[in-house]
């Protein structure tokens, strides 16, 4: 298989998943219902902690907003979050009519730089939003420790990070307020779209159970399926459109089975090509700690300064040689938006501005066969090497 010229990659979609959406198909409930709470089950119990409530979302960035909101996030408040992400982990922050901090990440791990945290803590300050980068965790133990300290409320963006691991524990178990996991289609697992919003908190889970679905009181599978007359409801808030359909749930059912398979393979990559650029003007992306699961839903190298070759231009010679890549991120504080509310600048970031500049995420995904992955570092070393 020849690996893409786009960056995006191939999900791997499985015949038990497909006849699991024909089944839902033809079983007439197509939008939230049994599937969906089959998979919050599933997914709480992946986790092992029958403490723990899974919400699921249309999307990672509902999932975020359902969190804040029930957590009372709104004007006047500040959340501080990593400039190195994608803009939903911040975007959020704005829907409640909230204020951003944006700090720096730490460049030995690209996470959020705890100790620039600490610095941002204010008088306005009521959440951090850390991000485990690529799929490697942040230290939870030390964040934790800080957000307590402050009185802070901690909502991990966790899209790129199951199965990820520190200390032992899965992302998505600390204890943090929330968890959130994307599926996107080019997540470590997928549903096409989706979200899973998870976290200890019952009211906060309840709050968020009203809110996916428009503030009702109930839950519409609820008054469909029940065995009297259940027409009545009452909108008890302006809740939003967030639910997942029991068509991407029954992708999630099997796509979950798969996950830690789907990890050992992405490990698998990672391993091959960090052995075949030994020697290379690359820095490799870092790597966890002895025992631990890095998810790998991103493989982001930074070309050293002796590469002979700008980041872009190296971009441009793989897409010649078949090899699509991505830049993972551009971040926040060079987007119009966000640079011109806050007037933030580059040397304001120096380590998210320096690692920017020399991303380059190679593709990663579970249908890349090893010829795939030669192919990739044939085509790396041949433009390192020219």
């Amino acid at each position: 298989m020849t690996p893409p010229r786009h960056p995006s990659p191939q999900p791997e979609i499985g015949d038990a998943e497909i006849a699991e959406v024909v089944d839902t198909l033809r079983s007439g409930w197509i939008t939230t219902g049994p599937k969906a709470r089959r998979f919050e089950a599933d997914f709480g119990a992946f986790l092992g902690d029958p403490a723990l409530q899974a919400i699921a979302v249309n999307s990672a960035t509902a999932g975020l907003h359902l969190a804040l909101e029930g957590l009372g996030i709104g004007p006047g408040d500040e959340v501080i979050t990593t400039t190195h992400t994608f803009t939903a982990t911040a975007e959020v922050v704005r829907y409640l009519g909230a204020d951003v901090r944006l700090v720096d990440i730490d460049p030995a791990t690209l996470c959020i730089d705890l100790a620039q945290v600490q610095a941002a803590i204010g008088p306005r300050s009521k959440a951090v939003i850390p991000v485990h980068y690529g799929g490697l965790a942040v230290d939870m133990t030390a964040l934790l420790a800080i957000a307590r300290a402050h009185g802070l409320a901690v909502v991990e963006d966790a899209a790129h990070a199951l199965p990820s691991t520190h200390g032992g524990r899965l992302v998505g178990t600390f204890d943090s307020d929330a968890s959130v996991f994307s599926f996107y289609a080019n997540k470590t697992m997928t549903t096409g779209e989706g979200g899973m919003l998870v976290t200890r908190d019952a009211r906060l889970a309840e709050r968020a159970r009203v809110m996916r679905l428009h503030g009702i009181s109930r839950d519409a599978f609820d008054r469909f399926t029940a065995k009297v007359p259940s027409w009545a409801y009452e909108i008890v808030a302006p809740g939003f459109k967030y639910n997942l359909t029991d068509i991407a749930a029954a992708l999630g059912l099997h796509q979950l089975q798969r996950v830690r398979a789907f990890q050992q393979r992405r490990a698998e990559i990672a391993a091959r090509y960090d052995a075949g650029f030994a020697g290379l003007p690359i820095v490799l992306p870092p790597r966890p700690a002895a025992g631990e699961l890095h998810a790998w839903h991103l493989y982001a190298i930074r070309l050293a300064d002796e590469a002979g070759i700008a980041r872009d231009r190296f971009i441009e010679a793989l897409f010649e040689r078949g090899i699509g890549c991505s830049v993972h991120y551009i971040p926040l504080h060079l987007h119009p938006y966000w640079r011109e509310r806050y007037g933030l600048r580059p040397e304001q970031f120096p380590h998210s501005q320096h690692a920017y500049e020399r991303l380059v995420s190679l593709p990663i995904y579970t249908r890349m066969g090893d010829a795939d992955v030669d192919r990739v570092l044939d085509a790396v070393r041949a433009v390192l090497r020219a």
